[in-house]
């Protein structure tokens, strides 16, 4: 069992997402998983609240979350889901899936708290088939190396990771996505809430392709 358990942090995170879709993060989840289609992979799906987005044409949605109270939230969302949803116990790093299984793969304000992102996006690769597709919504460090930057390290640094169940703010995911060996098709930068200057404003929606391999 991969079951992991920050009691606090769940409590706080089930108001807060739902929080933070009334304020917009609902649409950036909708666009997010828009087009897809087959068997999907999400990955830390916490309490469920991607569920609702999912297109008529996803045949099936594996949801894999290692926190027992989020996971128990997200079996209960997966109920009314418009799509079937089977929700996992598991890790990031280690995926309970088979090579190649899946068409997509969808991380949400995942790839940030991981203990290790380059074995969590080499799992995600793992599992997808050639030519599948991950799409991803992540708050990043921002670019350049101001005093939003500065700040984002001393909070990475500090308190933030302890107090957000290892979240941490100013990882450069996009560049961990493209050294994974993804490539990214779609890359869309914005602040959340919008005209933020905070640690965690700093955010990016988009696509990568696992690549094909070339025939042999």
């Amino acid at each position: 069992m991969a079951t992991v358990s920050h009691p606090v942090f769940a409590r706080v995170y089930e108001r807060l997402s739902v929080a933070m879709d009334r304020a917009g993060t609902a649409e950036y989840r909708r666009s997010l998983v828009a087009g897809l289609s087959g068997r999907v992979i999400e990955i830390g799906a916490g309490n469920g609240r991607m569920f609702p987005h999912y297109p008529p044409a996803v045949t099936e949605v594996v949801a894999v979350e290692p926190e027992r109270r989020l996971r128990a939230a997200a079996i209960r969302a997966a109920q009314t889901a418009p799509v079937p949803v089977t929700v996992v116990d598991g890790l990031a790093e280690a995926l309970p899936a088979g090579d190649g299984e899946f068409d997509a793969a969808v991380v949400a304000l995942v790839l940030c708290t991981v203990p290790d992102q380059a074995a969590a996006l080499a799992e995600i690769d793992r599992v997808l088939r050639p030519g599948g597709q991950l799409r991803f919504f992540e708050h990043v460090a921002v670019e350049g190396n101001g005093g939003l930057r500065r700040a984002q390290r001393l909070f990475d640094a500090t308190l933030w990771p302890k107090l957000f169940a290892g979240c941490h703010t100013g990882r450069d995911t996009t560049a961990a996505i493209s050294a994974a060996g993804f490539v990214i098709e779609e890359l869309h930068r914005f602040r959340f809430p919008a005209g933020s200057n905070s640690p965690s404003s700093p955010c990016v929606v988009g696509r990568a392709i696992r690549p094909t391999p070339p025939a042999q």
